[in-house]
């Protein structure tokens, strides 16, 4: 595994979050960068691509709740840096791939595919017959970089091949527009099926925040 994810690919990355999400676009930070999210429990974010003095000395200063600290280091590294008001949150994967995917498969019968575009982002949704949704991603191409985001599955639809094909259309049409690097921030689960898709794993992404 990769020790280090450059700045660059950190501020593209956080750049196609923001805009997948309709939010205020990423600034600078010292090292690092903010986003001003708004959420109720996710007032804002700020993000570094290395465990440094920047990230350490902004820890001790935040006592707000609801305020998430991200870097791309182990849990480990990132717990004997910093006090114990923070709380580790569930583990992050900073994970790659280089077209084409090792992907090839068919939508299943009973379904069918919508697409969509906002705020640069490509939103593919793929729903039964009767209209209900089955399963939805995004995907937004900053400079040479795709990034994917939020691909989501409802439960009583999982095990069919939806995401995998969701990834299949959204990566096809990054290969449309001549873009061939692809990245996402993975969870636990979600790993484990771009694993299964030829992605690879190139840091750690640890978050920590301040509960009430």
């Amino acid at each position: 595994m990769e020790k280090h994810v450059s700045p660059n690919v950190i501020q593209k990355w956080l750049t196609a979050w923001s805009l997948s999400r309709e939010l205020p676009l990423p600034t600078n930070f010292k090292s690092g960068y903010k986003v001003d999210v708004g959420y109720e429990q996710q007032k804002a974010r700020y993000v570094f691509s290395e465990l440094n003095d920047d990230f350490i000395q902004l820890s001790e200063t935040i006592n707000e709740t609801w305020v998430f600290l991200k870097v791309c280091a182990s849990p480990e590294e990132v717990k004997n840096k910093i006090s114990a008001k923070w709380v580790i949150q569930p583990q992050g994967y900073l994970m790659s791939c280089v077209s084409p995917m090792n992907i090839q498969v068919n939508l299943p019968n009973g379904y069918e595919m919508e697409f969509d575009n906002y705020n640069s982002t490509t939103l593919v949704k793929i729903r039964t017959k009767n209209g209900e949704l089955a399963s939805a991603g995004r995907m937004v191409i900053v400079d040479d970089l795709a990034v994917y985001d939020r691909i989501t599955t409802e439960e009583n639809h999982k095990r069919n091949g939806l995401a995998t094909f969701l990834i299949q259309e959204l990566e096809r049409i990054a290969i449309s527009k001549n873009v061939y690097k692809n990245f996402l921030v993975a969870t636990e689960q979600g790993k484990l099926l771009y694993q299964s898709l030829g992605w690879k794993v190139c840091g750690l992404y640890t978050s920590v925040v301040i509960p009430l």
